[in-house]
């Protein structure tokens, strides 16, 4: 009697290794940290919610950042917190803004690290939303097009400051294509811009709110995020992407929308990234203070089903760790 005997390719760990099909590379990382503005440069606040990760001051950025390049890192994305928020996010596109700072720092002391700068105004604004808002007769809108000039300007500032790679994830209709023409007009040619073009309105991203002080005021944000149920709707939203210019698109949250990662790889031709989210990291962490998997194992295995799902690039509060285990 003859059958498949596949266990004969599993037998020792250096066979597993010789006809493994995905690898997890350290260069596949995009490691997020939270600067905070402050008088204390060597400011450390640990997040609660979400064990190990922390505010920072820019001192203290610079060494964490440092130590994490010792390992190996290539990228990072900034998130900025800044000490005094109002109704149109104005801090987001000051020349001596917090990120504008951060990434100034970042790019003097180290030049090859590829820093990338969420542009957004959530962190900025009084009411925690990611546009202006209006009110009218059936209530508070969030504005479309008036906010596509500010995050223009949030853009602008970071390109000016040394950003490698701008990020938009407001998810305003157009934001694309206006940020594109106003780095090209000044100048930026070259500078890439990652979309989050497929951001899903998901309830993984409540440890993010308390960590960058971006709780909403008053609703949520499903009137500009994604419904997670719609599959069909992600290729919408990454071809208007693509046809304002973006260069790399990415998929958030990761792990309950492999199926649309999968979808998109299939489908485009562009690097693809995936953020595993605030919500995804703090799951794990706390399952793995509480015994009940082991962190290690777990962590590798998630990222790893994100790569082969199709993601080039991946967002994870893992990096600085995985990055000690994949030597």
């Amino acid at each position: 009697m003859t059958f498949f005997r596949g266990r004969r390719l599993r037998r020792t760990a250096t066979m597993r290794g010789l006809i493994r099909e995905t690898r997890l590379h350290r260069d596949d990382l995009i490691q997020p940290y939270f600067v905070v503005e402050t008088d204390d440069p060597g400011f450390v606040k640990p997040i609660g919610v979400m064990p190990g990760q922390n505010q920072l001051g820019l001192n203290a950025l610079k060494e964490r950042v440092g130590r994490a390049v010792d390992q190996g890192l290539a990228a990072c994305i900034l998130f900025g917190i800044p000490k005094q928020k109002d109704a149109s996010g104005s801090q987001a596109w000051a020349e001596d803004g917090v990120t504008q700072q951060a990434v100034a720092a970042m790019k003097q002391a180290f030049p090859d690290l590829c820093v990338i700068t969420d542009v957004c105004l959530c962190e900025y604004t009084s009411h925690g939303h990611c546009g202006l808002v209006s009110d009218n007769v059936s209530g508070q809108e969030i504005l479309n097009d008036p906010t596509l000039g500010l995050l223009t300007k949030t853009a602008l500032s970071h390109a000016r400051a040394g950003a490698d790679m701008v990020a938009p994830s407001d998810m305003m209709d157009g934001r694309v294509g206006a940020i594109r023409s106003a780095l090209d007009d000044e100048g930026f040619t070259s500078l890439p811009i990652m979309s989050y073009a497929v951001k899903y309105a998901s309830g993984l991203y409540s440890p993010f709110r308390e960590a960058a002080e971006s709780l909403p005021q008053f609703g949520d944000r499903k009137t500009y995020q994604m419904d997670p149920a719609n599959r069909l709707e992600a290729f919408r939203e990454a071809r208007a992407d693509l046809e304002e210019d973006a260069d790399l698109l990415l998929v958030k949250p990761a792990l309950p929308y492999l199926d649309i990662l999968r979808d998109l790889r299939e489908a485009v031709d562009v690097p693809l990234a995936a953020y595993q989210v605030s919500g995804e990291y703090a799951m794990i962490k706390a399952a793995a203070q509480n015994g009940w998997l082991d962190e290690q194992t777990v962590v590798l295995e998630t990222l790893t089903g994100i790569k082969r799902a199709g993601a080039d690039l991946i967002l994870t509060y893992f990096a600085e760790q995985v990055l000690e285990w994949i030597k």
